[in-house]
Order: C-alpha cells, then sequence, then structure tokens
C-alpha cells in the first residue's frame, strides 16, 4: 500500500503503545486491529499483517522477562504446546471468513471485552496443585483457538487462566503470556500468510513498535500504569466498536 511518511511513523508510534499495553495488562491489538482496517486494510489481512508485531512484541518481552530471572522454561513450554493445536485451527477459520464479518466479530468482541474490563480482577491467590495444573493446559487449546482466530483481547483470558486456575502470581502471569503467545503466533502468522493475508513491509513497521513498548512493559510490574491503560482502553474500544458495527 502507499502510504505516506507520517502513516509510517503512526504505525510505529501506535506499535509502541499496543506492545507496552499488551505486556502489562491486555488488548493491544484492539487498538492495532482497527487503525489497520481504518488504514485501508481489510479485516481479515490486518488480521493476518498484526501477527507480524505480535510475535515481535511478545519475543522481545520475552527476552526481558527472561533476564529478570523470570524463566520457568518447561512448564511455559509445555502450557505453549497444548495452545498450539487451537491456535492452527483458529487461523485457519479466520483466514475464511470475509472482511466484513470479520468487522463485525471484531466490533461485537470490542464489547464484550469492554463489560469485562470494567469488572475488578482481584480475588483470592490459589495455590499450585498438580489438578489446576492439568486444568490449565486443558484450557490452554481453547485460547489457542481464540488466539489464533481473532487473538485481540485473548491475554485477558490468559490472564484469567494462568491466575485463578494455575495461581502464579501477576508477574509470572506476564511472564508467562508473552511466551505462550510469542510461540502459537508464530503458527497462526504462517497459515496467514500461505492463505496471502500478511502484508510484510507494513508488519515490519508495526513490528518496530511493538518491539520497543514489548521490551519497556517487560520492566514494569503488572499494576504499574494499569490504571491509566483501563481508561484509555476503555475510551477506545468504545470509539472503534461503534466505528466497526455501524
Amino acid at each position: 500500500m502507499d502510504f505516506e511518511l507520517w502513516q509510517w511513523l503512526l504505525l510505529i508510534g501506535v506499535g509502541v503503545v499496543s506492545g507496552f499495553v499488551n505486556v502489562i495488562a491486555s488488548g493491544g491489538s484492539l487498538l492495532t486491529l482497527p487503525i489497520l482496517i481504518f488504514m485501508g486494510l481489510p479485516g481479515n489481512v490486518a488480521n493476518g499483517t498484526n501477527r507480524i508485531g505480535i510475535f515481535a512484541q511478545n519475543t522481545s518481552a520475552v527476552i526481558g522477562f527472561f533476564r529478570k530471572g523470570y524463566s520457568e522454561f518447561y512448564k511455559m513450554l509445555t502450557l505453549s504446546l497444548c495452545a498450539v493445536p487451537g491456535a492452527a485451527m483458529g487461523a485457519y477459520i479466520g483466514t475464511q471468513i470475509n472482511s466484513e464479518v470479520f468487522n463485525k466479530i471484531l466490533g461485537g468482541l470490542m464489547i464484550v471485552l469492554l463489560v469485562l474490563m470494567t469488572r475488578k480482577q482481584t480475588g483470592p491467590e490459589f495455590v499450585q496443585t498438580p489438578q489446576r495444573l492439568l486444568i490449565g493446559h486443558f484450557l490452554m487449546v481453547g485460547i489457542g483457538f481464540y488466539g489464533g482466530f481473532i487473538q485481540a483481547g485473548v491475554g485477558f483470558f490468559l490472564m484469567a487462566v494462568l491466575h485463578r486456575v494455575i495461581g502464579l502470581d501477576l508477574v509470572r502471569v506476564n511472564a508467562y503470556k508473552v511466551f505462550i503467545v510469542g510461540l502459537y503466533t508464530l503458527v497462526a502468522l504462517a497459515i496467514f500468510s500461505e492463505k496471502g493475508q500478511v502484508l510484510w513491509l507494513i508488519g515490519i513497521f508495526l513490528a518496530i513498535g511493538t518491539s520497543i513498548g514489548g521490551w519497556i512493559g517487560a520492566h514494569y510490574t503488572i499494576k504499574r500504569g494499569e490504571k491509566l491503560i483501563r481508561y484509555v482502553l476503555t475510551t477506545v474500544l468504545v470509539i472503534m466498536a461503534i466505528k466497526l458495527l455501524y
């Protein structure tokens, strides 16, 4: 696409914000997907292209978390591998729907996530048990499917499973989250690319921003800045949901 300079810079800037938001909370794709669509990409192509930025952001964040000592590789890997089959199926279905249907689904999803974001996420800390870990692995299949299909807001569901079901503390939740999403995104990206629904140059510019944002986000705790981010995302969700639906 023939973008002007300000549009390329906007992609990087939105990528920085998205990467930061995704790592310390969730919902960054609820910014990047509508922006890509509003800049002229068909919904399904925006969905595929967005995966480049997601992969870059999570790779950057994983490195940041590992350097800070949050690296439980074996458990991260087994959870990720459970998400991969679901992500492959979800991505395949995502390549089959047309742009208009995708826009309607995304708009409706924004309303649902808006409701979820207004709810308190505080709750009792659970002690990790083998039973809870097993349940968490099964749930990863469904989360992978959702992530492969549409991605936007998947972090909310991941955080719920990792914290409420498996019993991880919130900082480790973020470390696990970026590892899992980063791994299954590779599979989803390959499927969208094979179907010709990835614009690589646009995705690379977006990835420059998300990598920076992901690196910064990895150096903050889960609660720092969360309140402000929640207000910003709520406003953006309302505006963009209305635009996509109507």
